[in-house]
């Protein structure tokens, strides 16, 4: 998966700088930055309820139903009771803050390599023209293990440690909650497992600087996720998630001990378009520095992705075309990140 990205300065060295007017490549006057407000909320999902219960079960129905109404309705629901160790999570948060208050000289030493995404950096600036997010990030890929890249070896003990279960005890939450969306459709769980199970998981650590002029620029622009399932930790208490529902940007407020999860165009495509990934954005705030930590679980690298066979005969014709996994991959990762226009690219138009 070879990229080939433009070299941007580190947003958060720029806001250390007190600046009082931003650079006008951060300024997003393509963008509507207005928050919106509204009374709807996200699903909140209650992953015990789901996995505690018998078929026969009236909870584990009604819970069913619910995932499937926040999958079909939001692509976005908030998950409680969700089995991921919350010494490993408290772990997580502190390690991530840790590496975003190294100085900028250490940062470097985790930077991206020419042609590939992991490490300190930036994703998906492809010109010297286009409109930057206001944030930093840093990229890895984390499951399978060999597709690690050197960086992740070079990590601290503790950082690499904590990487590692985070890593391990997210993927296997992923699964149950693949699994069961994939039961709410209908499609039979071997083909679920057989298209994730081996699948490629990353992580990208975001930090959002404050900024001066937080109504003028993003901290990551409109977009949907290209993996199968997003699982995203809030490290502080800033809030800046938005998603859009219905014409109208949403915040997300965390709630406490619980993951925000979200369907992601790979899953778009395996659902046959009944669940759809849906756009989300990051705003930013005028005082306080937000940090997020979103672990993405997509189809293995070997497969191919398309339809599930089982909705396919079930129900008709496929609205996706079927894709290689590596150049599904390769084509996201070399774009510019605009809202759902690459998942648009897979329909099938009659």
């Amino acid at each position: 998966m070879e990229v080939n990205y433009k070299n941007v300065p580190s947003v958060q060295e720029m806001a250390k700088k007190k600046l009082v007017t931003i650079p006008s490549q951060y300024v997003r006057d393509d963008q509507d930055c207005s928050v919106a407000s509204s009374t709807n909320e996200v699903p909140v999902i209650d992953m015990q309820r789901l996995i505690n219960s018998t078929d026969h079960d009236d909870s584990m129905n009604i819970e069913l139903q619910k995932l499937h109404f926040a999958a079909q309705e939001w692509g976005f629901f908030q998950l409680i009771n969700h089995g991921v160790s919350c010494s490993v999570v408290e772990r997580m948060k502190h390690e991530i803050q840790e590496f975003f208050n190294l100085p900028l000289e250490e940062k470097n030493k985790y930077e991206q390599s020419p042609g590939d995404t992991d490490g300190f950096g930036q994703l998906f600036v492809v010109s010297d023209e286009q409109k930057l997010d206001w944030a930093d990030l840093f990229y890895l890929k984390t499951a399978p293990p060999h597709m690690r890249m050197p960086v992740f070896s070079k990590l601290s003990v503790s950082l690499r440690e904590t990487i590692e279960e985070y890593s391990k005890q997210t993927k296997e939450l992923t699964m149950k909650v693949l699994k069961m969306l994939g039961k709410a459709l209908g499609i039979k769980e071997e083909e679920v497992k057989s298209l994730f199970e081996e699948g490629m998981q990353t992580m990208r650590m975001n930090y959002y600087p404050p900024c001066p002029q937080p109504e003028l620029v993003m901290g990551l622009c409109p977009h949907s996720d290209a993996f199968a399932l997003t699982i995203l930790l809030q490290v502080n208490e800033t809030e800046g998630l938005q998603v859009r529902k219905d014409g109208i940007w949403i915040p997300i407020v965390p709630l406490p001990n619980a993951f925000i999860v979200n369907i992601g165009d790979a899953f778009e495509i395996f659902s046959n378009g009944i669940y759809r990934s849906i756009e989300h954005r990051s705003v930013v705030n005028s005082e306080k520095e937000r940090i997020s930590v979103a672990t993405f679980h997509g189809p293995r690298l070997d497969g191919e992705l398309g339809p599930a066979n089982s909705l396919v005969t079930a129900h008709g014709q496929p609205t996706f075309k079927k894709i290689g996994v590596d150049e599904f991959y390769t084509r996201f990762f070399n774009r510019e990140l605009v809202g759902k226009t690459y998942v648009d690219t897979m329909r099938i138009t009659h």
